[in-house]
């Protein structure tokens, strides 16, 4: 099929009919790279381009009158409506977006900063001038749209996709009475939903399997209290009525990291892992990682030290583990890096371990970053294999940390796997500004661990709790005896990071949907609770280690009284509308009342207090949803 030509036969591309413009900050008039531009006919998407790194947008577009809507984290939406396209020309409509919440001047929380910076401040041309090439993404021509079914989130499979995402199972609602223990592992990657942003920004929904609802809940900022008693994170828990089941509760159960003072970091041992193979020559890929890196490397120490290795067709160390201070050396190396040839993945992940070992640091922060759309095609490629090799390298106490980039043939289950065993993160960058995020903003709780192998386990009371349910973590489950076992891994948590989980409780006496065969679900009557002396609602415990090589794990336990709140705070509304965009974007069988239009509500009501715009921007793509639906 033609990639001009969109399955609906809407239109067929006219090249000598062009839509471009200009996007920038109205206040400083600097330009906003990777700014996203959704182009609409009737109300019906027609394309989307993303701004290069002058803020310019260029896209192929057949005659007619459009609405045009330009989206930019931390700014006002701009949409011009009635824009005439005449045929045979350059028709350009530039954008001057405001500024859509306070920006607040804060310095890197677990990272020394040579300066102070808004953490939403637009990503810069300073930012992004090591990116080689600069050149603009017509979404429209790297993925032929796709009809949506008018019914509720019915689309096709994404089985015919290059693309991997590991199958979801849902949690189901499990009965105390015969499972009264409930285990996983943190997780604090959001990997999953950066990537449904591209998904929706491209006028597409995103897969089912590319929706992890933790991800979703985890990447936003929450105000949870921070550590006081020593330990390297707090507890803190909440409980209020279900907003898509109001019959149910919801819990939150929530974790926030402790913040490291700048002069208390340890060094650092970074060797930069970039996949250079021809898969990654697309301008959101390589570019893009060259640009991530560069930023990062402007927020190194003399004491740190960074090291550059590239694989292909062969792997290579392109530059020696190299003290922090010498900036420009690190940005030229990362300059001249070029994409070509096969994908050689576990040749360099072995040479990147080989190098971070020759420059370790006893006592700092050793950890392997690898840049890669997760296509490895030569040497080992099994994720078995990858798995046990990454397992190996680990106990030296070097971790791994994994970006993702690009898209069609994006890897995403083969990257969470192998992050989730090198004791690292898994992120994936689709834009300048979630890099910044990502590595600057979130530094601390991105690269310095401060815990490692947190688990949690519940056991809830049978005589208050019907049933409960785990929303998330499908993957991130742990047996009951796993919880006292100091040999299996779980996740880690970073300096400052914050991970939430939720369950929805059925009260005692409630019926307990169970679902069928047919994925629908059918209800058991359960008795009312007879009365119980013990008034509280489930026990809650907490095993971590401390981050150093052979640490013992410890314990933390506190009781969760059986109490209501009245209202939800602001904490528990957004993870609750996160938790609900990602139900209805997988057409959970869970999802209950839960719609687009409820979780806009929810949204909504969470983002008053948004200080780095993502709030805002949850608010956009759920209606961006809405629209691709």
């Amino acid at each position: 099929m033609l990639a001009g030509l969109c399955v609906s036969g809407f239109f067929l591309v006219q090249n000598n009919t062009v839509l471009q413009g200009t996007i920038t900050g109205a206040d400083a008039g600097e330009a906003l790279p990777g700014a996203n531009v959704s182009i609409s006919r009737d109300s019906v998407f027609v394309k989307g381009v993303v701004a290069d790194i002058d803020g310019h947008y260029t896209v192929s577009i057949e005659p007619g009158t459009y609405d045009i809507e330009v989206n930019y984290t931390g700014y006002e939406p701009q949409k011009k409506t009635g824009v005439k396209v005449v045929e045979g020309q350059k028709n350009t409509f530039d954008f001057a977006l405001k500024a859509g919440l306070v920006m607040s001047e804060t310095v890197v929380t677990g990272y020394p900063s040579p300066k102070s910076y808004s953490q939403n401040a637009p990503v810069s041309r300073s930012d992004v001038r090591y990116v080689p090439a600069r050149r603009k993404t017509d979404f429209a021509k790297m993925y032929d749209k796709k009809e949506v079914p008018a019914e509720e989130f019915e689309r096709p499979p994404h089985d015919n996709s290059p693309e991997h995402y590991a199958t979801i199972i849902e949690n189901q609602f499990i009965k105390p009475v015969t499972t009264p223990v409930s285990t996983f592992s943190i997780d604090v990657d959001c990997a999953s939903y950066a990537n449904a942003r591209r998904f929706l920004n491209e006028g597409q929904l995103p897969p089912r399997d590319a929706v992890r609802v933790e991800e979703f809940i985890n990447y936003f900022d929450y105000k949870y209290p921070s550590p006081r008693d020593g330990k390297p994170f707090s507890v803190y828990t909440e409980l209020a009525k279900c907003p898509w089941s109001t019959e149910h509760q919801l819990l939150s159960i929530a974790l926030q990291g402790r913040e490291i003072e700048t002069g208390q970091l340890p060094p650092s041992n970074f060797v930069f892992l970039v996949d250079v193979s021809g898969s990654m020559e697309d301008e959101n890929k390589l570019p893009l990682v060259k640009s991530s890196l560069a930023m990062l490397t402007d927020y190194l120490r003399p004491q740190d030290r960074v090291a550059l290795v590239t694989y292909a067709g062969a792997a290579g160390l392109v530059l020696p583990s190299t003290p922090g201070n010498q900036k420009e050396k690190i940005k030229a190396a990362i300059e001249a890096l070029g994409a070509g040839g096969s994908t050689a993945g576990a040749a360099g992940i072995q040479l990147a371990y080989n190098t971070a070992q020759k420059a370790f640091a006893a006592g700092g922060n050793n950890r392997v970053v690898l840049c890669t759309d997760g296509d490895f095609n030569v040497g080992i490629s099994s994720d078995e294999d990858l798995v046990k090799l990454i397992e190996k390298e680990r106990e030296s106490g070097i971790y791994l940390s994994i970006l993702g980039f690009g898209m069609g043939n994006y890897q995403d289950s083969k990257m969470q796997q192998l992050a989730n065993k090198g004791n690292g993160n898994h992120s994936y960058i689709d834009q300048l500004s979630e890099a910044k995020k990502v590595l600057i903003s979130e530094f601390g709780g991105t690269l310095f661990a401060i815990a490692k192998d947190v688990k949690i386990q519940i056991e809830f009371n049978a005589d208050k709790v019907a049933a409960y349910r785990l929303i998330g973590y499908e993957n991130r489950l742990l047996a009951r005896e796993d919880f006292d076992d100091d040999t299996k891994d779980a996740g880690e948590m970073g300096a400052g990071h914050r991970v939430t989980a939720l369950y929805e409780i059925i009260p005692a006496g409630q019926d307990v949907p169970v679902a069928s065969e047919k994925g629908d679900l059918k209800y058991e009557k359960t008795k009312p609770s007879a009365g119980s002396k013990n008034a509280n609602l489930l026990t809650l415990k907490l095993r971590y280690k401390q981050p150093k090589a052979g640490a013992s794990s410890e314990l933390i336990e506190t009781v969760v009284p059986d109490k209501v709140s009245e209202t939800m705070s602001e904490n528990l509304t957004l993870a609750a509308a996160a938790a609900s965009f990602g139900m209805v974007l997988r057409n959970s069988t869970y999802k209950g009342s839960a719609t687009l239009s409820s979780t806009l509500l929810l949204a909504q009501s969470a983002a008053k207090n948004d200080r780095f715009g993502y709030r805002t921007e949850l608010c956009r793509l759920i209606g961006q949803a809405n629209a691709v639906k």
